[in-house]
């Protein structure tokens, strides 16, 4: 296994990366400064809005996938899966992205 960026310093570019590109970005949460998990949560000009998650591959990468999307049946759906999710890890970070290609942007980070 790789050395990985600490958190923090990876939450700083992922953000300034979404800037540079246009885009909006904040932090939602907080987590551990060096080893906390990062949740993204993409949005398209407010809308399309899509959780993401870093999953382990069978190669050994960390790839994000999508955890939850924008559901309209259920609008709380996303929400209730960060309350789940933080709850669960108390060390997560959640960013918040309004990108344009937010697959693209997403993408762009794995690697």
């Amino acid at each position: 296994m790789g050395s990985r960026l600490p958190a923090h310093l990876e939450v700083s570019g992922i953000m300034r990366l979404a800037q540079a590109e246009g885009g909006f970005a904040t932090v939602i949460s907080h987590g551990e400064k060096d080893a906390g998990t990062i949740l993204l949560l993409t949005l398209q000009r407010g809308g399309n809005a899509r959780l993401w998650e870093r999953m382990p591959q069978l190669d050994g990468a960390r790839n994000f996938e999508v955890t939850a999307s924008e559901d309209i049946e259920n609008p709380s759906k996303i929400q209730d899966y960060i309350a789940r999710r933080s709850a669960q890890d108390r060390d997560c970070w959640i960013l918040e992205l309004d990108i344009d290609e937010a697959d693209r942007f997403v993408a762009s980070l794995s690697g």
